[in-house]
């Protein structure tokens, strides 16, 4: 869980990159109320998808929008200063549409927001709820850091590069879930068993790690000399001699994310796929080498692919990694044109691959925080074609 103390760093760090006449934010995307507040709808619930608004003042205030469901089904505790919830189902009367409570409930506080210039999150309100504040609020501003317009959902995710404490700990939490995963794998991985079977097995071990439900998701598929490359969904296919399975999975608790990988050998691997893995884990070790603050991340795209080059396997087919935290992927991206240059408190993977012809395909990823002297490697799963 996010912490009260968390949020409001977050809410403070928000305030030092608006404008001064800037009195009142009101925050719609789901990820973003979680960021400054910690109220998260239960994906596993009645209301699962389901809005709500969270109105920041300069003052210090925050202010949840909700109706009563949605408040019900949030996970606890969550940190506000006030609350506007609107009754949507009483058990009386028929529901109306769901929106309509979150104007009320804006009316409700417009002494809050009347007559003060504000910012709206254009990315996450809908236009029914902008056409009631428009007259007080503007889409976007100018950023002083650029001097470029730009809006207050693009300058939120900004500030979630750098991860405060709180969320290095939650997405520790998903590491050690999605570490048990990959325990579990080496045992249930062999022939005749499906990709489906193998995922139900990942599954349990990483939920039970958790402690509770959590969504498991990812690449859970075989590869071969005929299907060199696969992805997505575990199927119903079963694994043969000579088959690698490549188990790239994320485990979601509170919105954050892990997200490794490692491949495995159903059966002895040949020489030709040691080599393969050798020289993946080799462009892996090399990228980490020159992992910290200000590099630039077309560096460590290309530290890893001059690897599989240097082997006969390259250059790189893909992404060298990405950031992690509310989204997949999220900046930066590694990849050999990108812009994006590290800094402390981003947490990244590196997930160098490669996929072969008439061979079969492989990928091994370890997640990173950058830190303010380095690097701390937060995944600490087996990397191997065996135990």
């Amino acid at each position: 869980m996010l912490t009260q103390a968390g949020c409001r760093e977050r809410q403070a760090r928000l305030w030092q990159r608006l404008p001064d006449e800037i009195s009142w934010v009101l925050i719609g995307d789901s990820r973003h109320v979680q960021y400054f507040s910690n109220f998260r709808i239960n994906p596993f619930s009645f209301s699962a998808d389901q809005k709500s608004l969270l109105l920041l003042t300069r003052a210090g205030q925050a202010i949840l929008l909700a109706d009563n469901f949605a408040k019900r089904s949030a996970t606890v505790p969550y940190f506000v200063d006030q609350e506007a919830i609107v009754p949507w189902y009483t058990h009386k009367r028929s529901v109306t549409n769901r929106d309509d409570a979150l104007c009320q409930a804006l009316s409700d506080i417009e002494n809050v927001w009347s007559g003060e210039t504000g910012l709206i999150e254009p990315e996450g309100v809908s236009e029914m709820v902008a056409s009631m504040v428009a007259e007080d609020a503007a889409w976007q501003f100018a950023d002083d850091e650029d001097e470029q317009p730009t809006t207050l959902g693009t300058v939120i995710r900004s500030l979630r590069r750098s991860k405060h404490a709180d969320e290095v700990e939650l997405l520790k939490t998903c590491m050690r879930a999605c570490e048990a995963g990959h325990r579990r794998a080496f045992d249930v991985i062999q022939p005749g068993v499906s990709e489906f079977e193998v995922y139900l097995e990942v599954q349990r071990a990483a939920q039970e790690v958790a402690g509770g439900p959590c969504i498991v998701y990812g690449d859970f598929r075989a590869t071969n000399a005929m299907l060199h490359k696969a992805g997505g969904l575990p199927t119903q296919y079963r694994l043969q001699h000579g088959d690698l399975f490549i188990l790239d999975y994320s485990v979601i608790i509170h919105g954050y994310r892990s997200d490794f990988t490692n491949t495995i050998s159903v059966g002895p691997p040949s020489d030709k796929i040691v080599a393969q893995f050798e020289a993946c884990r080799d462009a892996l070790h090399a990228a980490a080498a020159i992992l910290k603050a200000g590099v630039a991340c077309r560096d460590l795209w290309k530290a890893a692919s001059i690897v599989l080059e240097s082997r006969g396997f390259g250059p790189l087919a893909h992404h060298a990694g990405h950031g992690l935290g509310l989204e997949h992927p999220e900046p930066p991206i590694l990849v050999s044109e990108s812009d994006d240059v590290l800094i402390a408190g981003d947490v990244i993977t590196l997930e160098p691959g490669c996929y072969i012809d008439g061979l079969g395909g492989m990928r091994f990823e370890h997640n990173y925080l950058i830190t303010e002297s380095g690097t701390e490697q937060l995944s600490q799963h087996h990397i191997g074609l065996m135990r």
